[in-house]
């Protein structure tokens, strides 16, 4: 795990525009660059850098973040390595790492437990609303008349419980 004090000299050296504009053409707008979006099929400029807020948005499928999201989802990185490209980047060459105590690795492990079980579960739901006769008659019919559409019901993967799994 890398230390609080070199992840902050590390943002603090990061220059966002400068990362961004690595993968992405970048034009000035305004206070703000910006350009076709990384991360989708992108036609017109939806893409914006603010440096002044040291963040990343786009405005068509909503990706955002600060550089160091912007490396772990362009490279499919880790924070940890990540972080090391930009101390790199920029010859910050001492990155204190520690090792976790065990508490630590303890609080990770349940962590990492209660987004499985998260992710399992909304599975679980969204299955029974797609394939479950209860779920297509009443929880897609529900949805449907709120003005929600198929597309966004896969997108957010709505779910649907059955009656009686309530209590």
């Amino acid at each position: 795990m890398i230390d609080r004090p070199t992840v902050d000299r590390i943002l603090d050296a990061a220059n966002i525009v400068d990362v961004i504009s690595e993968y992405v053409t970048l034009r000035k707008a305004g206070t703000s660059y910006k350009g076709l979006c990384p991360f989708h099929d992108d036609r017109t400029p939806s893409f914006s850098v603010s440096p002044a807020k040291g963040v990343y948005k786009c405005f068509s499928c909503g990706e955002a973040g600060n550089v160091v999201n912007f490396i772990m989802k362009h490279d499919q990185m880790t924070y940890p390595e990540a972080l090391k490209v930009l101390a790199k980047k920029y010859g910050i060459e001492e990155v204190h790492e520690r090792e976790l105590t065990n508490e630590e690795k303890q609080q990770e492990n349940e962590r990492e437990s209660m987004f499985l079980v998260n992710e399992w579960a909304a599975k679980y739901f969204h299955n029974l609303l797609i394939n479950n006769i209860d779920g297509k008659t009443i929880g897609l019919q529900y949805f449907r008349s709120r003005g929600f559409r198929d597309d966004i019901i896969e997108k957010f993967q709505l779910g649907f419980c059955l009656t009686g799994m309530q209590e």
